[in-house]
């Protein structure tokens, strides 16, 4: 019997989304409602993912967690706003009638322990596997079995998109209550086997201006981004959703790269101006064009999110070529062997046509390492109980 034991703890991996059709921007900051919908690329767990575990016991005497082994504040708004809407669907359960496995439940604390197997300052989406993650194993804890959109996105807007694999899309919604504001899949995980993607890690500066903030000020004072929700999303998420269902990549590359651009041209029409582009990143985007265009078609494409770290989307055939193309113009200054993570990738020699169509002068150490990775699934549980990231007494296991 579930009751009997003093400690009920699930625990669950989730992974990180980029998005190709980008969300910013709020139209109800306590909600989290996006002013337009967003379209992303679940990415593989083998190379980038968040392992949470939760736990209630009637013997907890308060809500706490552990973030990559140090315990947060566990009142911060919006963590709390997970729990509180996470207990909601529970006791909106209990009272439904169904059949009860854990019956005073919903009353208990919660201990969870939540760890990524990247580096958080890496700049990498981090917080959108972790309130996935979150979402998910407190479902599976609370017994909650409804769609788990809003708990995520109250955590973290972008967070939704994380609980489902493949290609998704973030409905904007219309409702003020936000009940059709909800992540949906538009394509499974299988669907384009010959995507990849690589993360390119620039020189960790720290942020000026963290997404909250930055979203808040461009909504607040860009005609641009308003014209941009309004006139131009709606048609670019028809496109990409068709170019995704059709496998089109000189479309899908195309879309992605105008949208991260015009993400980023809304960024500085926001007053003051906000650029989150470093020169590496910029020098990246000029890669990328000079290699298309030597080849004569899209064979590269990249984004950039809220940050100098570039993602680029390619297929198999392409990447070692391109990753060639990288070491050529941004050799490794000492990590040579560690330069590159996440899937093999074999060595490529670089035509001298291909170099002097790049014709950039190198710059030794301006992308720290590459994540070679692919689409991958939604959230998953893990059964093995050593999994689990708290002990039988709900405190974090000493690291082994």
């Amino acid at each position: 019997m579930a009751s009997e034991k003093p400690i009920v703890a699930v625990t669950c991996t989730a992974p990180v989304n980029i998005a190709v059709i980008k969300y910013w921007g709020k139209r109800d900051e306590e909600l989290i409602l996006p002013i337009n919908s967003s379209l992303s690329v679940t990415l593989h767990q083998d190379q980038l993912k968040t392992t949470t575990t939760a736990a209630i016991s009637k013997d907890f005497a308060e809500d706490r967690i552990w973030l990559n082994g140090q315990e947060e504040d566990v009142g911060q708004p919006r963590l709390q706003a997970c729990l509180r809407e996470i207990r909601r669907l529970a006791r909106k359960r209990r009272s439904s009638g169904d059949e009860d496995p854990l019956p005073l439940s919903v009353s208990y604390k919660v201990h969870v322990a939540s760890v990524n197997n990247f580096p958080t300052a890496a700049g990498l989406a981090s917080s959108a596997a972790g309130y996935a993650c979150l979402a998910y194993a407190l479902a599976r804890v609370y017994g909650v079995e409804s769609d788990l959109s809003e708990v995520a996105r109250r955590g973290s807007g972008s967070a939704c998109r994380s609980l489902h694999g493949g290609f998704v899309e973030w409905q904007m919604g219309e409702r003020a209550d936000g009940k059709d504001s909800v992540a949906r899949q538009v394509a499974p995980e299988l669907h384009w086997p010959e995507l990849r993607v690589l993360i390119l890690v620039v020189s960790a500066e720290k942020k000026l201006m963290g997404s909250t903030v930055g979203m808040q000020t461009s909504v607040e004072t860009s005609p641009l981004l308003r014209f941009r929700a309004k006139a131009v999303v709606p048609a670019r998420m028809a496109e990409m959703t068709r170019c995704i269902k059709e496998r089109d990549f000189q479309g899908f590359g195309q879309l992605t790269m105008k949208d991260s651009n015009q993400f980023h041209a809304t960024c500085l029409d926001t007053f003051p101006p906000i650029s989150y582009l470093s020169d590496t990143s910029r020098r990246i985007i000029h890669l990328v064009h000079r290699f298309n265009a030597h080849h004569g078609q899209t064979k590269v494409a990249y984004t950039f999110d809220a940050g100098p770290n570039a993602v680029i989307f390619t297929l198999d055939n392409t990447v070692a070529e391109f990753v060639a193309a990288l070491r050529h113009s941004f050799p490794p200054e000492s990590n040579g062997d560690k330069f590159l993570k996440g899937l093999p990738v074999r060595p490529a020699p670089l035509s001298d046509e291909l170099k002097a169509a790049l014709g950039m002068d190198p710059t030794p150490g301006g992308v720290k390492y590459i994540i070679a990775t692919q689409v991958g699934p939604g959230p998953q549980i893990l059964d093995d109980p050593h999994a689990h990231l708290l002990g039988p007494d709900g405190l974090p296991k000493p690291a082994v």
